[in-house]
């Protein structure tokens, strides 16, 4: 196998891991947040109390879990595809629709969310952009980074997603990425 070759598998397999470990890590985000969810819902109701900080802290839970899995969902074969005709394409040509579909669709996607976010972020940094609640969490500016964060890491996991596809194409390695990974962490 020629060096270039090892190369490309090689950072295919290093972006690989690195999703693999932030999807695992941002799994328990879940538990962090039902453990949340459940303690308000003890205020509320039993305790006639309530905790708007903690209520928003759901809020950011949830926009971590979705937005940073992203990666770590397209990386497993998680996101919903119409497969009528996908299904009954040979293995390879399944991998060829996979990297044209990463060509056309994610990576173009990926960068416009990028590009159409990038004012609005920065806009919330520059004035240090705090909740509208006055017991709120001081941190809407962080929270709006993960549109920024996510399409990054969609754009990386494309990429390894991409050059796995394309070797299995054309037949000198990498992996058809088309199957789904059942199972969790």
């Amino acid at each position: 196998m020629s060096k270039p070759i090892r190369l490309l598998e090689s950072m295919a397999r290093g972006i690989d891991c690195f999703t693999e470990k932030t999807g695992q890590l941002i799994a328990w985000l879940t538990l962090i947040m039902m453990v949340f969810t459940c303690v308000i819902v003890v205020m509320r109701y039993f305790l006639e109390t309530g905790s708007i900080a903690l209520q928003e802290s759901v809020t950011y839970l949830h926009s971590l879990l979705f937005l940073l899995g992203a990666a770590y969902t397209l990386k497993r074969g998680g996101h919903v595809r119409v497969d009528i005709l996908y299904q009954r394409f040979s293995a390879r040509t399944q991998a060829l629709v996979d990297a044209l579909g990463t060509l056309l669709f994610l990576i173009p996607v990926s960068l416009l969310i990028l590009i159409f976010c990038w004012d609005y972020v920065a806009s919330s940094w520059a004035i240090g952009e705090v909740s509208k609640e006055a017991r709120g969490l001081p941190w809407v500016y962080l929270l709006k980074t993960l549109l920024l964060i996510m399409p990054v890491t969609l754009l990386l996991q494309g990429i390894a997603e991409f050059i796995k596809n394309l070797l299995f194409f054309c037949g000198i390695g990498g992996d058809h990425t088309g199957t789904q990974h059942e199972g969790m962490i």
